[in-house]
């Protein structure tokens, strides 16, 4: 309880963390700079969960190997929160902005539910059941954390549909 607890704290910090780092380092970058470097960077982070998967953890705790990449993943976030806003607010036509950021918003928000769902359906397609991991068969968790972490940064094939600042 306590480590969920602080999962969930150092989250929020990081998401904060992200969104100050890109008004102070990361604003003169063009956004399609900023989406490949961090969903690579995420995606590196992602593939360490393969090491943790077999126990190498570099003499940290399992707790904080694994803190890295959930808390990494809330710091990208907090990076690419800002240039997806205001690529949003930009796309908006006049006089109706509120209704285009709703329909803009809710779509963004509806990825997340469809990739819940998506990752679930995943999870047929190699053995992670609880009795695989007993016997210490890992080769299911493995995969599929290869596969998502392929899925994660696939997105950067996507980038050049982008704008590369706001002024375009």
């Amino acid at each position: 309880s306590n480590q969920l607890n602080s999962l969930l704290i150092a989250a929020y910090v990081l998401l904060w963390l992200g969104i100050m780092a890109y008004k102070k380092f990361f604003i003169t970058w063009s956004w399609r700079s900023v989406y490949v470097s961090t969903t690579l960077l995420n995606g590196i982070f992602s593939a360490l969960q393969i090491l943790l998967i077999k126990g190498i953890t570099f003499g940290l705790s399992p707790f904080l190997f694994a803190l890295g990449d959930d808390a990494f993943a809330d710091f990208i976030g907090g990076i690419q929160f800002l240039p997806t806003t205001i690529m949003m607010v930009h796309l908006c036509p006049a006089g109706s902005e509120g209704a285009s950021y709703a329909m803009f918003t809710t779509m963004s928000n509806s990825a997340y539910s469809l990739a819940s769902a998506f990752s679930t359906l995943l999870l047929g397609i190699w053995d992670v059941s609880k009795d695989a991991m007993e016997r210490g068969d890992l080769t299911g968790m493995i995969n599929l954390t290869a596969l998502t972490t392929l899925i994660q940064v696939s997105g950067v094939l996507f980038v050049g549909l982008l704008p590369r600042t706001k002024e375009d």
